[in-house]
């Protein structure tokens, strides 16, 4: 069975579904926060014009996932599958943030568990690339159990390589 990148997925507190065209102001309301990208290597990505860059490569790439709030159905962010590898038994998982309404791990923590109950019906490793200044999410994948293994430069950027294997996933790490 192929690896489905776009699922519909339904936690407590998040819904996640694919992401489409007509979704970009209601992400662009939430992105256009400076904040939310303080640490990350695009820190302009609030601008409209690098935002517009950011999401037509997001709904190009046939894995992204918009995130919904359960309780009001008002969209809280986004994240997305890429780079699978069917040899290696290996997905990403990246480009997410959240409304700062929805900061704190609750949320994220969620909409990544969703992730990876659903990743590892395919792979067996799920990995994570972050920008080595970007300490919050650093914080955040290792609250769900990623560890760093390693680093790479990935798009021009240099990262950390954070890993969570299926079996590490399923005993609670």
């Amino acid at each position: 069975m192929p690896f489905d990148r776009q699922p519909v997925l339904t936690g407590a507190l998040v819904h996640l579904r694919p992401l489409g065209l007509e979704d970009f102001d209601a992400l662009f309301s939430v992105a256009s926060d400076p904040a939310i990208w303080e640490q990350h290597p695009d820190r302009c990505r609030y601008e409209e014009p690098r935002f517009r860059s950011f999401f037509s490569d997001a709904v190009d790439s046939g894995g992204a996932l918009i995130a919904s709030d359960r309780a009001t159905g008002q969209v809280i962010g986004t994240s997305r599958f890429h780079g699978h590898d069917e040899a290696r038994r290996e997905v990403e998982i990246g480009w997410s943030f959240l409304a700062r309404s929805h900061w704190g791990g609750r949320y994220n923590g969620e909409m990544k568990r969703l992730m990876l109950q659903h990743a590892f019906t395919f792979v067996d490793r799920v990995i994570f690339l972050i920008g080595t200044q970007n300490l919050r999410s650093q914080r955040a994948v290792e609250r769900i159990g990623a560890v760093r293994a390693g680093s790479r430069l990935a798009d021009g950027v240099d990262s950390f390589v954070y890993e969570i294997t299926a079996a590490a996933f399923m005993r609670g790490v």
